[in-house]
């Protein structure tokens, strides 16, 4: 996996951010409640606790990283549908689904956030427990929990990163991407409303859906080609075995 990958993961949570917006501002001001209300109107003061959430939330979209890596390594056969790698084709197709998601031509991601939610419901009674905050570790816990919110677009990424057949690289292209969400997540006022505007730009989500379009697209080919690549070799292989049968 290129130095490329990690950036294209980075845009993907930086273009994709505006979901983040919709999906977790309101998560973001139920988790800072608790705060006295000095810290919560000091941008210097509340900005430790926001670090702290979204420390444990990369850090738990990066242990799923690592998790499907290590799948994908150690069970390589299961994910073969005969020569095609399904790695590939399904990282392939989720990227595809993705980049309609962001551009806004469809809500593809929907039926994956649904069935996400009810993992979520497993969880969630441990979040609460937590609640409200009034320390770093607190912020700590409830930013691992978050990271376990049904989204599309960590789906997406996820099934992406299982291409990469290596835990490590899989859970650091997970931790780029969360890494992309974070100038959204953590800008506050005039600049928050700037990034905001930036993303919500038809123009912008057109092209950034066009870009994971073709960049699924590249990954489908390459799942593809190398899947007859491998058939191939495999009947050259066989064909040569052949050969030296008869002369014998």
């Amino acid at each position: 996996m290129s130095d490329l990958n990690y950036i294209a993961a980075f845009l993907i949570g930086l273009l994709g951010s505006t979901h983040c917006i919709g999906m977790c501002g309101g998560i973001v001001g139920a988790l800072t409640m608790g705060l006295p209300e000095n810290v919560r109107q000091s941008p210097v003061k509340l900005l430790p606790y926001l670090l702290t959430y979204n420390t444990g939330r990369l850090l738990s979209y990066t242990f799923a990283g690592l998790i499907i890596g290590l799948l994908t390594a150690s069970a390589s056969s299961f994910f073969q549908i005969g020569q095609f790698p399904i790695g590939g084709i399904v990282g392939g197709l989720f990227m595809i689904a993705l980049g309609i998601y962001i551009a806004g031509w469809f809500q593809t991601m929907a039926p994956l956030e649904k069935l996400g939610s009810h993992f979520w419901k497993l969880i969630e009674p441990f979040g609460r427990k937590l609640m409200p905050v009034k320390t770093l570790p607190h912020a700590f816990g409830l930013g691992l929990l978050w990271g376990w919110l049904p989204c599309g677009m960590v789906y997406s990424t996820l099934a992406w990163s299982a291409t990469s057949g290596d835990a490590v690289k899989s859970a650091l292209l997970m931790l780029a991407f969360g890494a992309g969400t974070l100038p959204m997540l953590l800008a506050m006022g005039g600049l928050a409303e700037k990034l905001q505007r930036f993303t919500r730009n038809k123009k912008i989500r057109y092209l950034a859906g066009i870009i994971l379009i073709a960049f699924g697209a590249m990954i489908l080919t390459k799942a593809l080609s190398g899947g007859h690549q491998h058939a191939n070799h495999q009947n050259m292989q066989h064909s040569g075995q052949q050969h030296l049968e008869q002369k014998m």
